[in-house]
């Protein structure tokens, strides 16, 4: 069978990313309260956002690796000799 799978360290590493970009958005770009320092909110955020983005990364990942299942297909492999030294010469 020959599918095209997606990678799931790309998917993650970008929903991480994304979680982090949001993260810093929330933290420093929405007024809060002045009784928290905005570098604790942010850390807070960056936990709680990066670790919300790799899992919705993986499930991206998961279901367009089920869709790849789907959409494969069936192959045949034959070998083929490897070239001699007369072949290259020729």
């Amino acid at each position: 069978m020959v599918r095209r799978a997606p990678k799931f360290v790309p998917f993650m590493g970008l929903g991480g990313v994304l979680g982090i970009i949001v993260a810093a958005f929330v933290a420093y770009g929405i007024p809060g309260d002045e009784s928290f320092d905005t570098g604790a909110v942010f850390g807070f955020f960056l936990v709680t956002f990066a670790a919300g983005g790799v899992l919705l990364g993986a499930i991206a990942a998961l279901i367009l690796d089920k869709v790849s299942v789907r959409r494969s297909r069936r192959a045949v492999v034959e070998s083929v000799p490897s070239p001699t030294e007369d072949d290259a010469e020729a």
